[in-house]
């Protein structure tokens, strides 16, 4: 029971820790194809309007315009080779993770040899996940590097999230508003409000400084940006805010000058960006820790008798009751055991441990307990009981 319980926990660590590996390439190389159509519609549209204007043009004028048309092919075509270019990356990283995951497959069983070393791979590819969402993005790269999981890792995903990040939250909208821009039919579809958000950003820095000038600005940009939007919340709030000083104490607008809207701005991006990629909100080293420590934690582990390490016994220590797990693990739920496992006639000590008696005498033995009394072998204080204060334990 025990193995199938473990390799059912393989599975389904496998399920949650692997799904990103291919999807995240799939919806990259979706992306990148809508890039592309966007590209050639814009420019075909442009290019045949300009052809047919100059229907009834001078030579000169003509001329002018498939020197234009000519400039908007080229640069067209750069930019098609750079989408090429790119897409050969993404289904490079692709065959990678397929023939990664083969070789899983391929694996007959988990005490192989083999999967220890497929494991080791996989554990490189969750640590260098850790450090990117970490915004350890150099260290990332020279264990990705290193390991040779370059392929097997997203780092130019996590890069250009860590700089928009880094950007909000140094009080800078732009380069997330072009990140919305080439993202809004995506956006749209989730119906998600970031864009305005930020374009809200945008008018209250201009309804900051109070002079009448950028007041009326600011009135122009939120009747563009704000008013008509799919959400009239924004420009009701827009309004009210142009009535409210920069220091002013009534909320909502207190909270809308404050400068931490930006760090909120920072984690909705990142969300917003994990969601359209279809990443998971938390590192991937987490879901491995919270199931693995799920796996292995019993009620006992935070029991008031739970075991102390010892070597008197021969077993190895339990993994969550140790100094460096048991604290992190003790918010973890319990993982599902259908069977049990109990030693043959069990039997209980005044301390509530409980124990097979031959395999309790054979270790009071081996520690050199008196002759009639008993000890409990995992600890430490030496306290010991006649043989008749133990009790049987029937198992109901």
């Amino acid at each position: 029971m025990a193995e199938y319980t473990s390799t059912k926990l393989d599975q389904d660590s496998h399920l949650l820790l692997d799904q990103p590996l291919l999807r995240l390439p799939h919806e990259l190389l979706r992306k990148n194809l809508k890039s592309a159509q966007r590209q050639i519609e814009m420019t075909n549209k442009s290019v045949t309007s300009a052809v047919q204007a100059s229907n009834n043009r001078s030579p000169a004028d003509t001329l002018a315009s498939l020197d234009a048309t000519l400039a908007k092919a080229q640069n067209l075509k750069r930019k098609l080779e750079a989408l090429q270019s790119e897409e050969k990356g993404l289904h490079k990283q692709q065959k990678a993770r397929i023939q990664h995951l083969e070789e899983l497959h391929e694996i007959p069983s988990l005490s192989d040899v083999k999967y220890d070393n497929w494991s080791h791979t996989r554990l490189d590819r969750l640590l260098v996940d850790y450090l990117l969402r970490q915004g350890y993005t150099q260290s990332a790269k020279e264990l990705a590097l290193e390991k040779g999981v370059e392929d097997l890792v997203d780092i130019g995903v996590f890069e250009e999230c860590g700089r928009i990040e880094k950007s909000l939250k140094e009080g800078k909208t732009q380069e997330c508003l072009t990140w919305c821009g080439e993202n809004k039919q995506a956006l749209k579809k989730i119906d998600n409000n970031l864009e305005l958000e930020l374009r809200l950003q945008q008018f209250i820095e201009l309804a900051r400084s109070g002079e009448m000038m950028q007041r009326l600005e600011a009135m122009v940009y939120a009747r563009k940006h704000l008013a008509g939007g799919q959400d009239p919340k924004f420009a009701l709030q827009a309004a009210g805010l142009l009535a409210q000083p920069p220091d002013t104490p009534v909320e909502p607008y207190r909270t809308m000058y404050s400068h931490d809207r930006y760090e909120d701005l920072a984690r909705q991006f990142l969300k917003t960006h994990h969601e359209l990629l279809t990443l998971p909100p938390q590192p991937l080293l987490h879901i491995a820790l919270s199931a693995g420590m799920s796996a292995l934690k019993t009620p006992a582990c935070h029991s008031v008798h739970a075991l102390q390490p010892s070597t008197l016994t021969g077993a190895p220590v339990c993994s969550i009751c140790s100094t460096e797990l048991n604290e992190l693990a003790r918010n973890v739920p319990y993982a599902h055991h259908t069977k049990s496992y109990m030693e043959d006639d069990p039997v209980v000590l005044p301390n509530g441990r409980v124990f097979g008696r031959e395999r309790l005498k054979m270790l009071n033995e081996k520690v050199g307990t008196r002759k009639g009394k008993l000890r409990d072998p995992t600890e430490t204080s030496g306290t010991e009981w006649g043989e008749w204060e133990i009790k049987k334990v029937f198992i109901s």
